[in-house]
């Protein structure tokens, strides 16, 4: 048995990189330039992902300018004062906020993921933005001449095109980012925000076949920037039962930053339904100490406890800089957890062989 083990999306940017989205945003470089940086960013990228032996690989984000506002670079219809993400260490993060309809995808994630295609051999996964994030762009007094119900309308038809279009494209699967789960229990404790998201998100998967739904899935993670997060202290009970309802086939579910992981994995065991794989974070992104292949193998093991090892898979927490401007964490470090997750995995596959 090998248990399949996978990254969840982001890598650090390399400093140049960095240094030419600031440039850009001030006027100093043009677009073709920052392409040429994304480019070489993307190739040194794909490049040490071969050499951790990642059986899976992601384009590391390179080219984007967040997990969650990709969708959005490059429309006009924006302005700067939409939601506040509040983290753990007091910085936070804002959303645009839409003004004006109809609206549509800038961007759409095939774009990246043809891209880092052309690059390696080995399958390569998409992640795209949820819907019910993307969701929040939308203010809540409403606009003139265009109603919520005509966004969700429009934000479900460039959900679903995000997410097929990576298939067609050929991605050996696609993530739907969803870390506003757990947030929605902290602004919302009575779940109801949280039943909408699984709602919305559910309007989107219910669009694909059953043989579509399972290659695609859904990563929850309490948050993971600037080496803090925004809804660790969210009793995990609450989110991971509703969690499951998402007509999905994948789930991609932090673990190894969890005070009680063994709590957590009674839940999951619970509520993860047949046709359902479960992918166990056994990598802490924010944590700078790199785990060894024997700390991932002994986590494996404690999740196949739970689990069924034919349903059992292993990931990071979460990415690691899911906004290109957070370089908390360096490239080395992240290529090196990297390592120890596909070591550690092989190692506890081999054990539970």
């Amino acid at each position: 048995m090998t248990l399949p083990t996978e990254p969840i999306g982001s890598i650090p940017r390399p400093a140049y990189l960095v240094e030419g989205l600031g440039e850009f945003a001030a006027g100093r470089l043009d677009a073709a330039e920052l392409a040429e940086l994304e480019s070489r960013a993307l190739a040194d990228t794909i490049r040490r992902f071969e050499e951790t032996g990642s059986p899976v690989l992601t384009d590391g984000e390179q080219g984007k300018p967040s997990f969650a506002t990709y969708p959005l670079a490059g429309l006009e219809a924006l302005a700067p004062d939409g939601v506040v993400i509040p983290f753990a260490d007091g910085h936070t993060r804002q959303l645009p906020r839409l003004t004006a309809g109809p609206f549509r995808y800038a961007t759409h994630a095939d774009s990246y993921l043809t891209r880092a295609k052309t690059l390696t051999d080995r399958p390569v996964k998409q992640a795209v933005i949820a819907a019910s994030a993307v969701s929040l762009i939308y203010p809540a007094g409403g606009i003139d001449g265009y109603s919520q119900d005509q966004f969700v309308a429009d934000l479900v038809n460039e959900a679903e095109a995000d997410i097929r279009g990576s298939l067609d494209a050929g991605a050996d699967s696609v993530q739907i980012d969803f870390t506003e789960g757990r947030l929605s229990l902290k602004l919302d404790p009575s779940g109801g925000l949280l039943r909408q998201f699984v709602e919305l998100n559910n309007a989107v998967l219910d669009r694909f076949t059953a043989e579509e739904r399972a290659k695609i899935g859904v990563h929850t993670c309490p948050g993971g920037d600037q080496d803090s997060v925004h809804s660790l202290d969210v009793d995990y009970a609450g989110l991971l039962p509703a969690l499951f309802d998402l007509k999905a086939g994948r789930f991609f579910v932090q673990l190894a930053s969890e005070a009680d992981p063994e709590r957590a994995l009674r839940v999951i065991a619970e509520h993860l339904k047949a046709d359902q794989r479960v992918f166990v974070g056994v990598i802490d992104p924010i944590d700078p100490r790199v785990e060894t292949a024997e700390e991932v193998r002994d986590r494996v093991l404690t999740a196949a406890k739970y689990v069924p090892a034919d349903r059992l898979g292993t990931c990071d927490d979460c990415g690691f800089s899911p906004f290109a401007d957070d370089t908390s964490t360096s490239r080395d470090i992240a290529f090196a957890k990297i390592a120890a997750r596909v070591e550690g995995t092989r190692l506890a596959s081999e054990q539970l062989g």
